[in-house]
């Protein structure tokens, strides 16, 4: 059976490019190529996005959220299965007619599996999107919300300072009062400034 030409360009854009390999090229000064155009655009996810919990995903339900059935996910790994228990030293050409026939077998289209294949590619795409999207968002509400803080924190400290400054000159002018005060009390007497104090507190 022979692929269709140029199949691999119309999907380049849903498989994961290897990073050591673009690191080299990077490194040597050859330009990456370029991604091509998908033939479908990336599904939309319905309801909240899959979180992360442990750092596991729980893909079964990002593929559901973008609508690939519960039975195309089977078929997905039922060949995922089949594939990986044949021994790895066998041919790809004989894995290839062993899994053909054996889907074939089973009943299961190859076509069908191929279109749920795809199917998931996008959804994981769609998925990663919306999180960079989530993520973005997140970035900015962050940014303003610290620019928010910051700016409030500078009209703390300023209100702080200001406070201090005032308490000072308000120290300095009652001290500076009480000095012309006390004379008054000094000239009357101790005891008489006494006897006063105590009368004007019954």
């Amino acid at each position: 059976m022979t692929d269709k030409p140029g199949w691999g360009k119309s999907v380049l854009g849903l498989f994961v490019v290897d990073a050591d390999a673009e690191a080299a090229a990077r490194a040597e000064g050859s330009p990456a190529e370029p991604a091509q155009p998908q033939p479908e655009p990336t599904p939309a996810l319905a309801g909240p996005l899959t979180p992360v919990v442990n750092g596991a995903v729980d893909f079964a339900q990002v593929f559901a959220s973008a609508g690939v059935e519960g039975d195309a996910q089977e078929q997905v790994e039922k060949a995922r299965a089949l594939l990986g228990s044949l021994p790895a030293e066998t041919p790809d050409a004989v894995k290839k007619q062993i899994v053909e026939a054996s889907l074939k077998a089973f009943g299961v289209p190859i076509a069908r599996i191929i279109a749920a294949a795809l199917a998931e590619l996008r959804a994981l795409e769609a998925y990663l999107q919306s999180g960079r999207a989530d993520l973005q968002k997140t970035v900015e509400a962050g940014t303003q919300r610290l620019a928010a803080l910051e700016a409030e924190m500078g009209r703390v400290r300023q209100a702080v300072q200001d406070a201090t400054a005032e308490q000072d000159s308000r120290a300095r002018a009652v001290n500076a009062e009480k000095l012309r005060v006390q004379p008054i009390l000094e000239f009357f007497g101790q005891e008489a400034v006494a006897k006063v104090d105590s009368d004007s507190k019954h």
